[in-house]
C-alpha cells in the first residue's frame, strides 16, 4: 500500500506508480545504513517483545520499553527512506511521462529530481536547528534529551540529499540542470518579491501551492512524498507567514506515531509469509475443498485473498502469493487470463479491509479511530464484498463445463488442512487479539512475526540465511518509504487544517441539502478519485483530518464512515485507466493492460453496488461492535 506496498510496486516496474529504475544498492557506502536500519528493526521488535512480556506475564510494564521502541523507529523510518532513494523505490507517478516526447520526458524527470535537491538542501539546516531545539526536552523515562531522537531527521535527509545529488550529477544533463535551477532561481525571486500580494489572495493560495503545483509535480516524476513536501514548503514560504520548522515538526509527528510502530513490522510478516510458502498453503487447502464445484476456482481465488490478507495486511504481497498459486490450474480449466486478472484485481480491492491493514492502521492513527474497531468492522466489510464478488463469479461462470473436474478425496483436504492449519492460525489470532482488546496492534504484530517465523522454520521449509538481512533491508526501505509519505501529508494536512479550510469546507457541507447522504456520495467521490490518483496511504493522510470531524458533525459513526472512504479509495485504486493497483494486478498476471481493462468492469461495479450496500445501511459496519 498502499503503499504500503511502495517498494513491492517498484519492484514490478509498473506504468502507474514505480520507482526511478529497477530497485538495486547503488552506493556501496550505504550497506553500513543497511546493517543499521536492519538492527534498528529487530531492536524495535524485540523492546515491543519485552514491553509484552513484561507487562502480560510478570505484571510489570517495562516503562522505557516503548521510549527504546521509539527512539528505534524514527531512526529506522529516516535511515529506511535514504535507503529507498538509494534502490530507487520511492513511489511516483509515471502515467503522464510515457505520453511525452521521450527527450522532453528524460528533461522532465531530472528536472523532478533536481527540485527534490533543492527541497532535500533547503529543509536539512532547519531539521539541524530542530534537533537542537529538541535538546532542552529530555524523556521522561531514560531521562535522555531528544536530540537523540529527533536527529535521525537530518541523518535521514542528509543522506538523501547526498544520494540525490549524486543522481543527478551522473545523469549529467548540465544544460536541463542548469535551466532547472535558473528557473527556480527566477520562480523564486519572483513569487518572493510578489508575496505581499499572494498572502492577500488568503485561501486562494490553496489551489494554486497544494493543487496545480503538486499536481504538476506529480505529473513529471516527482516521488508523491516529495511533491507534498515541495508544496508545503511553497505555500508556507510565499503564502504564509508560518516558519518551515513548523513543517519539520509536523513531518516528525506525521511519521513517528506509536500506533506506525506496527507498520513495518506487517510489512515484515508479509516477507516471511512470501518467503515461507504459508500463503500457498492456505491457497492450496481452498482448492481441495471448492476446485469441483462451479465457480469453484473463482471462489478459492476471493477465499485465498480474503485469507491471505489477513496475515500480510499487502495488497502486492497478496496478489503476488495467490496468483502464482492458483491461475494454471484456472488457465487449465478454461479460465481466460484477462478475466482471472480482473478478479484478482477487485479481490484484492475486497480484501484490503481485512485485518492486519496497513491503511486502517494509519487510519486509526491519524483520525483518532480505534484500531480494535476498525479492524473487527474491516473483517465484516470484507465478507459483503466477497459475497457481491461471488455472486458476480458464479453467473459468469454458469455456462462453465466441469468435465474431467474431479472432487478432492476426504484424505487430500485433510492433508491440506494440517499443511495450512499453522498458517490459518494467523488471520484469526491477529483479528482476535486486536478486536478483543487482549493487545495492540504493534504487540500483535510483533507477536505474529514470531509465530511466523517460528512456525515457517519448524514446519515450512524455514526462511535461507542469506535472505534473512536483504528480508530486513527490504523492509526497512519500504516501511521508510511509506512513513516518509506520512510525514509529508501530515505536513500538507496541518497546511490545509491552518488555513481555516477544513472549517470552510465543514460550513460549506453542513450548508448543503440533503445532509449526511449528500456528504457520504461527496466523501465516496472523493476517495475514488484521490484512490485512483494518490494511492491509500498519502490520501488517507491528507483529507482524514479534515474529514472526519464533518462527518463526526453529521452525526456518521466514526467506524462507518471509515470502511466506506477505505473501500471507495480500494475501488479507485483499481479502477484503469490510472488506478495504480490495476497495474499492479496486470504485471503480476504478466497479462495486457488493455485486454483486462475490458473485463474488470463488471467486478468493478460489482463492488461499487456493495459500496453503495456499506454507505446506506450502517448496520454492516457495526454489528459487530
Amino acid at each position: 500500500m498502499q503503499l504500503t506496498d511502495a517498494q513491492a510496486e517498484a519492484e514490478l516496474g509498473l506504468g502507474g506508480i514505480e520507482a526511478f529504475a529497477e530497485p538495486k544498492r547503488a552506493e556501496r557506502w550505504m550497506r553500513p545504513v543497511e546493517l543499521v536500519a536492519a538492527a534498528l528493526l529487530l531492536l524495535m521488535i524485540v523492546m515491543v517483545l519485552a514491553n509484552v512480556f513484561f507487562r502480560y506475564v510478570l505484571a510489570q510494564p517495562l516503562i522505557w520499553g516503548d521510549e527504546v521502541a521509539s527512539l528505534s523507529f524514527i531512526w529506522m523510518a529516516m535511515l529506511g527512506a535514504a535507503l529507498a532513494v538509494d534502490r530507487h523505490e520511492h513511489m511516483k507517478l509515471t502515467i503522464f511521462l510515457p505520453l511525452m516526447p521521450p527527450a522532453v520526458a528524460r528533461a522532465a524527470e531530472i528536472a523532478g529530481q533536481v527540485l527534490v535537491c533543492l527541497l532535500l538542501l533547503r529543509l536539512l539546516p532547519v531539521a539541524i536547528e530542530y534537533a537542537y531545539e529538541e535538546s532542552y526536552v529530555t524523556s521522561p523515562a531514560l531521562g535522555l534529551p531528544m536530540t537523540w531522537r529527533a536527529s535521525a531527521l537530518p541523518v535521514g535527509m542528509g543522506l538523501m540529499a547526498v544520494l540525490m545529488v549524486l543522481s543527478v550529477v551522473r545523469t549529467r544533463a548540465w544544460g536541463v540542470i542548469a535551466a532547472t535551477l535558473l528557473i527556480t532561481a527566477a520562480v523564486v525571486a519572483l513569487l518572493w518579491f510578489a508575496r505581499p500580494s499572494m498572502l492577500a489572495l488568503g485561501n486562494w493560495n490553496l489551489p494554486l501551492y497544494l493543487g496545480l503545483f503538486v499536481a504538476l509535480l506529480l505529473a513529471i516524476g516527482v516521488p508523491i512524498a516529495f511533491c507534498f513536501a515541495l508544496g508545503t514548503l511553497a505555500y508556507m514560504t510565499f503564502a504564509t507567514n508560518a516558519p518551515v520548522f513548523v513543517m519539520i515538526g509536523r513531518i516528525d509527528e506525521g511519521m513517528s506515531s506509536i500506533i506506525l510502530l506496527s507498520v513495518p513490522v506487517f510489512v515484515l510478516l508479509g516477507c516471511i509469509l512470501d518467503a515461507t510458502g504459508m500463503g500457498r498453503a492456505i491457497v492450496m487447502f481452498l482448492a481441495s475443498m471448492l476446485q469441483h464445484v462451479k465457480a469453484g476456482m473463482s471462489y478459492v481465488l476471493l477465499g485465498s485473498m480474503f485469507l491471505v490478507s489477513g496475515i500480510s495486511g499487502s495488497k502486492v504481497s497478496d496478489m503476488a502469493t495467490v496468483a502464482p498459486a492458483l491461475f494454471p490450474e484456472m488457465k487449465r480449466r478454461g479460465h481466460s487470463p484477462p478475466e482471472m486478472t480482473a478478479l484478482l484485481a477487485t479481490g484484492a480491492a475486497m480484501a484490503d479491509t481485512v485485518p492486519p491493514s496497513i491503511v486502517l492502521i494509519v487510519l486509526g492513527s491519524v483520525a483518532g479511530v480505534s484500531i480494535a474497531g476498525l479492524f473487527t468492522s474491516g473483517f465484516a466489510i470484507a465478507m459483503v464484498l466477497l459475497v457481491v464478488l461471488a455472486l458476480l463469479a458464479r453467473w459468469k461462470a454458469r455456462h462453465e463445463i466441469m468435465a474431467g473436474v474431479r472432487r478432492a478425496s476426504f484424505r487430500d483436504v485433510v492433508k491440506a488442512l494440517v499443511i495450512a492449519a499453522p498458517a490459518l492460525v494467523l488471520p484469526f489470532m491477529i483479528r482476535s487479539l486486536v478486536g478483543g482488546g487482549v493487545a495492540t496492534a504493534t504487540e500483535v504484530s510483533t507477536i505474529a512475526v514470531v509465530y511466523a517465523f517460528v512456525i515457517g522454520i519448524v514446519l515450512y521449509g524455514g526462511i535461507p540465511k542469506k535472505k534473512l538481512l536483504p528480508m530486513l533491508v527490504e523492509t526497512a526501505a519500504m516501511s521508510g518509504a511509506i512513513l516518509l509519505i506520512l510525514g509529508a501529508a501530515s505536513s500538507m494536512a496541518w497546511a490545509l487544517t491552518q488555513s481555516g479550510f477544513a472549517r470552510d469546507l465543514m460550513a460549506f457541507v453542513t450548508a448543503l441539502p440533503g445532509g449526511w447522504g449528500v456528504f457520504m456520495l461527496a466523501s465516496i467521490a472523493i476517495f475514488l478519485v484521490l484512490g485512483c490518483v494518490l494511492e491509500g496511504l498519502p490520501a488517507i493522510v491528507l483529507l482524514a483530518p479534515i474529514m472526519f470531524p464533518i462527518a463526526r458533525g453529521l452525526g456518521i459513526n466514526d467506524i462507518h464512515y471509515a470502511m466506506v472512504i477505505v473501500t471507495a479509495m480500494n475501488i479507485g485504486l483499481m479502477a484503469p485507466p490510472i488506478g495504480i493497483g490495476f497495474y499492479i494486478a496486470c504485471k503480476i498476471a504478466k497479462v495486457p493492460a488493455d485486454a483486462v481493462m475490458a473485463r474488470i468492469w463488471p467486478y468493478l461495479l460489482a463492488l461499487l453496488i456493495g459500496l453503495g450496500v456499506i454507505a446506506a445501511v450502517p448496520w454492516f459496519s457495526t454489528a459487530l461492535l
